[in-house]
């Protein structure tokens, strides 16, 4: 029971136990939330657009009324995720750090 942390990096052949820390592993989630937001910005944009050709075409009001939420909610899902990726290219710029824009990993 001297050890209770396992070492991830000769354990499982993980790179973040050997010579990789923790800001690696940040900057991997961080890329990898932004692609993953922009993939469901991308769909809710084309599933809005579906909805208000069909509500359109078949003359169903409450089609066109949720094609119009839907591309509301894409907007502003996609100023929120814009936003949140220059907050952090401010934070790379003013720290001089390069965990976006040049990663390691």
């Amino acid at each position: 029971m001297k050890n209770l942390a396992i070492d991830i990096g000769s354990t499982f052949g993980s790179p973040f136990g050997q010579g990789k820390g923790i800001g690696d592993l940040v900057t991997l989630i961080l890329n990898t939330s932004f692609a993953i937001a922009s993939i469901i910005i991308l769909f809710l944009f084309i599933f809005a657009g579906i909805s208000l050709i069909s509500g359109a075409g078949s003359s169903d009001p409450q089609k066109i009324e949720k094609g119009k939420k839907a591309i509301t909610t894409a907007i502003i899902g996609f100023i929120i995720i814009f936003g949140a990726y220059w907050v952090i290219r401010i934070i790379e710029i003013i720290t001089g750090s390069n965990f976006i824009t040049q990663p390691t990993i």
